[in-house]
């Protein structure tokens, strides 16, 4: 049997590609008539960015937690012995890492002396005062700048 030829179709494949690469890379430069169209994503107005992005539930209730478990002068093992949780798993909630569930929450009101109801209002007091601190900084920098000038 004589020996096998190349075989035509590969070499045909690869020649007839590589003009092809090239006219779709060239082709994807910007149409020179194309412009935004009015009113557009570009167009928007966008509301400047807070210095501070608010902070997540789960990071408000960690910090209200740990404020309460330092006031009883107690350690992570305690609390979290009284709540049947981890003391690893109460760091983690304390620390924001984890979202409990309303059950935990209830038992570590509950190891903590106070109820759901009334640790859900400690942080929502916590949440609102961080607002209307922000709010106050945001509305008194103009002023600020402006008497500096």
């Amino acid at each position: 049997m004589a020996a096998t030829a190349p075989v035509p179709y590969a070499h045909s494949v690869m020649t007839s590609r590589t003009p092809w690469v090239r006219t779709y890379a060239s082709s994807m430069t910007e149409h020179p008539r194309l412009h935004s169209i009015p009113g557009g994503r570009d167009d928007r107005t966008r509301r400047p960015e807070p210095s501070a992005p608010e902070p997540l539930w789960r990071e408000a209730l960690g910090e209200r937690l740990r404020a309460l478990r330092q006031e009883q002068r107690e350690t992570l093992v305690e609390t979290a012995g009284r709540a049947g949780i981890s003391p690893q798993y109460l760091s983690e909630v304390e620390r924001g890492r984890k979202e409990p569930s309303s059950e935990m929450i209830a038992a570590l009101a509950g190891a903590l002396g106070t109820t759901l109801g009334g640790l859900t209002e400690q942080v929502a007091e916590e949440l609102r005062g961080r607002r209307h601190a922000y709010q106050r900084r945001s509305k008194a920098a103009p002023t600020m700048l402006l008497r500096a000038a």
